[in-house]
């Protein structure tokens, strides 16, 4: 039976004094900030208004999200990833709060190949709308990045002007308005830190629950309430079919886009995820293990042998890239692949302007 693994970043049968605070405080390590309730952020809110042994457990608090990292199908076996904080993190606010995943993070940059010492501009969770005609039919594009990686530094009123299809006078209010720090020297004005260069796309791909029962309390809120209060608790299990239809949906349309910008799309995964997608499906993705990316590209990591470790957060390892070719690049007739291409490409000054709306979360520097 379906059991819950970890919670806030610890395993349930980790006492120690750290583990104990991240969760009575709500924390997750690997964000460095209270959880959010990552993955399951929109169904995972648990109120205590009702429940007075929450209440005393969760001093002060009216509720918390379930801070479910992972659930263990079965005693002996490898725990399923269900939050994309537990994978990776990318763009943290303070460098205090990078305690974990710093070779996870290290890695990720390494493989997106810019030049050692380049600043990087983090931006989570961007949502592009673009519409156009194509063939003169009206296409559209409408998708959410996970993370957007892109080079930043002194970018001139030209060259942000050129970058987004737009004149300066309209980007200057727009990046004063997303809190960009604009300067002057002589005729010409310059943005600090702003969006120049190549960009990648990060995407973190986690399993979906089978949504729980609530009669036999196995949802996602009532497992972390039996949980965390040492009670028998009984967990959802994993729609192993809906992860890889997500994944599947968008792997194609992402990888041609960002190629298209110049740039790659970089899709995290855990190990079990592998497993599954090579033993469903024609496709044997370890065929394609690598050291450079491709045109497709997915970095799994492991638990490993980790899972019956002492006490403390479990670092992931044994990171592997898979890459390769998107297709044959031979396109002489229509073909059902063509269903799980990008209808329509929007173009790299789209994004530029995107993020030119908002200042990057924090500034990497390529190891």
């Amino acid at each position: 039976m379906p059991r819950l693994f970890e919670v806030f970043g610890f395993r349930l049968s980790d006492k120690s004094a750290e583990a104990n605070s991240h969760r009575l405080n709500a924390r997750c390590p690997f964000m460095g900030q209270d959880c959010d309730g990552g993955g399951n952020r929109y169904l995972s809110s648990v109120n205590f208004t009702t429940n007075a042994a929450l209440q005393r457990l969760f001093k002060g608090r009216e509720g918390v999200p379930a801070g479910v990292c992972s659930i263990q199908m079965t005693l002996d076996g490898p725990p399923w990833i269900v939050c994309p904080r537990r994978l990776l993190v990318l763009g943290r606010q303070a460098d205090d709060s990078r305690v974990y995943q710093r070779k996870s993070e290290e890695h990720v940059l390494s493989l997106l190949e810019y030049k050692k010492g380049t600043r990087l501009g983090v931006w989570p969770e961007v949502k592009m709308k673009y519409t156009g005609t194509v063939n003169g039919l009206q296409k559209s594009f409408d998708y959410t990045f996970d993370y957007v990686v892109m080079p930043v530094g002194r970018a001139s009123d030209e060259q942000i002007a050129e970058a987004t299809g737009k004149t300066w006078s309209e980007m200057r209010t727009v990046m004063r308005r997303s809190g960009y720090q604009i300067s002057e020297e002589g005729t010409h004005q310059y943005v600090e830190d702003g969006p120049i260069g190549i960009p990648h796309v990060i995407e973190i791909m986690t399993s979906s629950t089978s949504g729980g029962n609530k009669t036999k309390r196995t949802t996602i809120p009532m497992a972390f309430e039996d949980a965390v209060l040492g009670r028998p608790h009984a967990a959802p299990g994993i729609n192993y079919r809906q992860v890889w239809a997500r994944m599947v949906s968008q792997l194609i349309v992402k990888s041609e886009i960002t190629l298209a910008w110049g740039g790659k799309t970089l899709w995290i995964v855990q190990d079990v995820l592998v497993d599954y997608i090579t033993s469903s499906t024609a496709l044997n993705i370890r065929d394609f293990l690598a050291k450079r990316t491709s045109e497709v590209n997915m970095l799994s990591f492991s638990y490993g042998k980790k899972v019956g470790a002492p006490d403390g957060v479990i670092e992931l390892s044994d990171e592997r890239l898979y890459s390769g070719p998107m297709g044959s690049g031979k396109r002489e007739k229509p073909s059902f692949k063509d269903m799980i291409r990008a209808p329509i490409c929007p173009p790299l000054s789209r994004l530029v302007l995107l993020l030119s709306r908002r200042t990057p979360s924090t500034i990497l520097i390529a190891p």
